[in-house]
């Protein structure tokens, strides 16, 4: 049964205060992103992956993450989180397999929402959601997504990211 777009909204604002809430005794980047994909997990229905992907120099390498075993290098400009990290563009894509490029590193998703995450104005990584489920993402996903993303801009303190950024 799918929600409305109340509830998902209501959903992605809780999040997003936790979050805050979270970040408060420990503002670094790597608990907020363990915290954050955790939050993911147990607050929103229907993913089978919540996590992020940082950008080190070489392309993006796997970050803190709630799920299955995951892809541990992504090329920027590769797949659904590569695509959106270079282009510096969310990806909200319905289905994964009609996506160019898209990389199967759990052949259960079906759809997937990438957001990029942004320090001092440059991409510095994404946070991604998997689904088994098709169309699972909508735009008030979107939106609740990039305010998640929003408030792990302003909480996190980025010193020390793979990046040095």
């Amino acid at each position: 049964m799918l929600e409305s777009d109340a509830a998902v909204r209501e959903a992605w604002e809780g999040l997003a205060t936790q979050l805050r809430g979270l970040a408060e005794g420990e503002p670094g980047w790597l608990p907020v992103l363990a915290n954050a994909s955790a939050l993911l997990m147990d607050g929103l229905e229907d993913l089978n992956w919540a996590g992020f992907y940082l950008d080190d120099g070489r392309g993006l390498v796997l970050g803190p993450f709630q799920g299955k075993l995951a892809c541990v290098r992504i090329a920027l400009g590769r797949g659904v989180c590569g695509t959106a990290a270079q282009a510096d563009e969310a990806q909200l894509v319905e289905d994964v397999h009609a996506f160019p490029g898209h990389i199967a590193c759990d052949a259960a998703s079906r759809s997937e929402l990438v957001v990029p995450i942004h320090r001092e104005g440059r991409v510095v990584g994404v946070l991604d959601m998997d689904s088994p489920s098709l169309a699972r993402f909508g735009a008030t996903d979107l939106a609740g997504a990039r305010a998640f993303v929003a408030a792990l801009e302003e909480v996190c303190d980025w010193a020390g990211l793979p990046t040095g950024a």
